[in-house]
């Protein structure tokens, strides 16, 4: 059982002053963060592609690259790439050399990303949104297969057996295929034996439950070994020493976040009822003490059967020290608990079988 962080590397007005740091402060802080995600010994840490002036990470495999020198096991990971408005060639050239710098550490999780800035910036048509997709991942794909490429698509130059390079430490280079629970993106996982990374923000999580029977059944049909399979979540959360001033902490900045995309997308108004029924024991909200956060995770391991847990923090603004925290507390207390209860929960189910 993988344990990690997803950080946006967000730059929203602090709630309290208003103020906005910048872009390099934020983004100096994050290498920070994985940094020390990687001395309390947790197994993965990703990075947000978007193009937006509240976001300061367009290019994840870059700010993965600042801190993959000054680390030593963390698996350093996209999350997500966004494969409809990027260039495949370009995208795996970037990881690979991430994979390099880091001795075999990188990955990518492919989306099409929630946000839709990037396809008028690289003048993409968001008409063609999933078919962008679908030809990109193929080619990533292709790419990903051999040294050699030859390839031609709808969208995109052909390429007439060229050369990409570098090669990557590691063959294959992980590919996941992010998701927020569309079934089709499920079953394309599936059908091609790559990891699936579901996006699990909202709801109740055991609710994804049939979505990963589904996507293992279509890697059945095809032949993948279904132990072999991957299943990984992104929830948002926040661990701190008491529950119930870890919820408080954690609101603020929270339902500033969720209002303030609220607006852009028609939600209702988030308030503290939302926020405390969201961290509710079947809620898609991670916040309390270690034994909290480590119970609802391994409730989410027995009942979806998840493999990668990572935790979204934060949502929006808070202090660097705070996230820091957070970040110790997941690595030296949930993730150990966690693990050594899964662990035990597997050898009974083995023994009882």
């Amino acid at each position: 059982m993988e344990i990690g962080i997803t950080s946006f590397v967000e730059t929203k007005p602090d709630i309290q002053t208003g103020e906005v740091m910048s872009h390099a402060q934020r983004l100096r802080e994050v290498v920070e963060e994985i940094v020390l995600a990687d001395q309390v010994g947790l197994d993965v840490f990703g990075i947000g592609e978007h193009h937006r002036k509240d976001y300061a990470a367009s290019s994840p495999a870059l700010v993965l690259s600042a801190a993959a020198s000054q680390t030593k096991r963390i698996r350093l990971t996209s999350a997500v790439t966004v494969l409809s408005s990027a260039d495949p060639v370009r995208v795996f050239q970037d990881f690979a050399t991430l994979d390099g710098i880091s001795n075999g550490r990188a990955e990518i999780i492919a989306g099409r990303g929630s946000f839709i800035e990037s396809f008028p910036l690289f003048g993409y048509d968001l008409n063609d949104y999933d078919e962008l997709f679908e030809e990109h991942l193929e080619l990533l794909l292709k790419i990903r297969e051999s040294e050699k490429v030859i390839w031609k698509g709808g969208h995109r130059p052909a390429i007439n057996n060229l050369g990409v390079y570098p090669r990557p430490v590691q063959n294959p280079l992980p590919i996941w295929v992010g998701s927020g629970g569309r079934q089709e993106s499920a079953i394309r996982a599936g059908l091609l034996g790559l990891p699936l990374m579901l996006a699990i923000i909202g709801g109740k999580p055991t609710d994804f439950a049939p979505l990963v029977q589904l996507y293992k059944k279509a890697a059945a049909h095809v032949g993948h070994d279904e132990s072999r399979l991957k299943v990984g979540a992104h929830s948002i959360g926040f661990v701190g020493e008491n529950t119930e001033r870890a919820a408080d902490t954690f609101f603020p900045s929270t339902m500033a976040g969720m209002n303030r995309l609220g607006k852009e997308r028609g939600w209702a108004h988030y308030d503290r009822s939302s926020y405390d029924a969201a961290r509710s024991f079947e809620g898609a909200l991670y916040v309390g003490d270690p034994d909290t956060v480590a119970q609802k995770i391994i409730h989410l391991r027995k009942n979806v059967g998840v493999t990668r847990f990572m935790l979204y923090v934060p949502l929006s603004t808070m202090p660097h020290a705070q996230v820091m925290r957070a970040i110790e507390l997941l690595g030296t207390e949930v993730a150990p608990r966690v693990r050594e209860e899964i662990t035990k929960w597997e050898a009974e189910t083995e023994k009882g079988r």
